[in-house]
């Protein structure tokens, strides 16, 4: 295998991995309420699938490691497709909250693999002096397109679906089954994995949380990986806070709840395209800047300054304030790409092939218990001292990030233990 097919594999699985979820955002809450589901139910139902993400994170990452990339993104997406298919059939709660495990524990499962199996087949194929940000930069705008792509289709799929053919509603989940299935053959099928030692059941069960807790004493130890788990904290902050204020605020400026969601949903789509625009900037704008450290530091000013606009901009009204609103959105999601992609590589960077994946999984948890953080906290300032005063502390959160990214410094312990340089090979 060349450095070549190895991209345009990897950039084809993190298309397909996101594409699945990008269809059902647009619909997932219509779809429940219409089947008879409260706000409440629904919330609860979205909330069992954050903490079956949460707590499967950090084994699914160790079982990755230890089992191998292809074996662990091929179950997940064998999970996305019962996942899909049972939310289209569902009808009562408890049918949409066993659609939320299945989710949960695929989306826990499909965290790191792809980008470890990309860095792992580089590495083995250039050596570990390989240059991973262009890379790593086209997967990462690949799985923005596919939200971009999936939430403007997810979100005109059911007018263009005839009644009684299927329920409109159900279509988009169903649609993300099938692209979850093409995921599961490409995996299967165009994914080859080096050889490595054959386990036995019982050896994979001791070395799965062996590898956890390295994995957790590594994160806590290393110095880089410290200040990248306490960055994807702060980012997940940030996206909470995006996620939970601007679609109520949209609509205020709309003036209806129904013009809101169709804002909303422009608007999203158009984020995931500024996100995969970021990524595809993230190697100018470290080259520019003088190192990835650097241009981690550029991403996340201009992420705070476009917070601190939305929060600047919540006085107007009509359509200046939804087009102040979109701009800061956007380019949001330019400086958050940037820094999270450069996060990305130097986390990568830091570790063994050995610790990959359940590093990565680590970086998921914090950047979810950013989002939990934020859930309690900025939700309730919002309803107290309003949007804009919640906005703020969101932008300051990103902006002490950027120190973060201050005198960076290197790797350590395993991360810097040597690797034979390989020849190119398929396997």
């Amino acid at each position: 295998m060349t450095a070549r097919s190895a991209l345009r594999r990897y950039m084809l699985v993190s298309f397909l991995t996101w594409l699945p979820l990008g269809l059902m955002v647009a619909t997932m809450v219509l779809l429940m309420t219409a089947r008879g589901l409260g706000l409440a139910e629904v919330g609860l139902s979205v909330t069992v699938f954050s903490v079956v993400t949460a707590t499967l994170e950090l084994p699914t990452g160790g079982l990755a490691d230890v089992l191998g990339r292809r074996v662990v993104l091929a179950v997940s997406a064998a999970f996305t497709v019962a996942a899909l298919a049972l939310m289209a059939v569902s009808t009562t709660f408890w049918m949409f909250v066993a659609g939320g495990v299945l989710k949960g524990v695929a989306r826990a499962l499909s965290s790191g693999p792809a980008t470890s199996w990309y860095v792992d087949t580089l590495h083995g194929i250039e050596g570990r002096a390989a240059d991973l940000k262009p890379g790593l930069a086209r997967g990462g705008a690949m799985e923005s397109v596919a939200l971009c792509v999936g939430v403007l289709a997810g979100g005109g799929l059911p007018l263009l679906v005839p009644p009684q053919v299927i329920f409109p509603l159900a279509a988009p989940p169903l649609v993300g089954a099938v692209a979850a299935a093409v995921l599961l053959v490409v995996v299967v099928f165009a994914m080859p994995e080096p050889e490595h030692v054959r386990r036995s059941p019982a050896s994979v069960l001791r070395e799965v949380p062996a590898t956890v807790v390295s994995g957790i004493r590594l994160a806590a130890g290393a110095p880089v990986l410290r200040r990248m788990t306490a960055a994807a904290a702060a980012s997940g902050v940030v996206l909470c806070s995006i996620e939970l204020l601007t679609p109520g605020r949209l609509a205020e400026l709309a003036g209806t709840a129904e013009r809101g969601s169709l804002a909303y949903a422009v608007v999203s789509a158009l984020g995931f395209a500024s996100s995969a625009a970021g990524a595809a900037l993230a190697p100018r704008v470290a080259r520019l800047a003088g190192g990835s450290a650097r241009g981690a530091i550029a991403g996340s000013v201009l992420a705070a300054l476009s917070v601190g606009a939305l929060a600047a901009t919540a006085g107007l009204d009509g359509p200046a304030g939804l087009v102040s609103a979109g701009l800061a959105y956007m380019t949001l999601f330019v400086g958050l790409s940037v820094a999270g992609l450069l996060c990305l590589e130097m986390t990568h960077n830091a570790v063994s092939a050995s610790e990959r994946t359940t590093i990565t999984s680590t970086s998921s948890l914090s950047l979810q218990a950013g989002g939990v953080t934020a859930n309690l906290t900025l939700g309730a300032l919002a309803g107290q001292a309003g949007v804009a005063v919640a906005w703020i502390g969101a932008a300051l959160v990103v902006l002490a990030s950027a120190l973060l990214f201050v005198r960076m410094p290197g790797p350590t312990g395993s991360s810097r233990s040597p690797a034979p340089r390989a020849r190119s090979h398929s396997g």
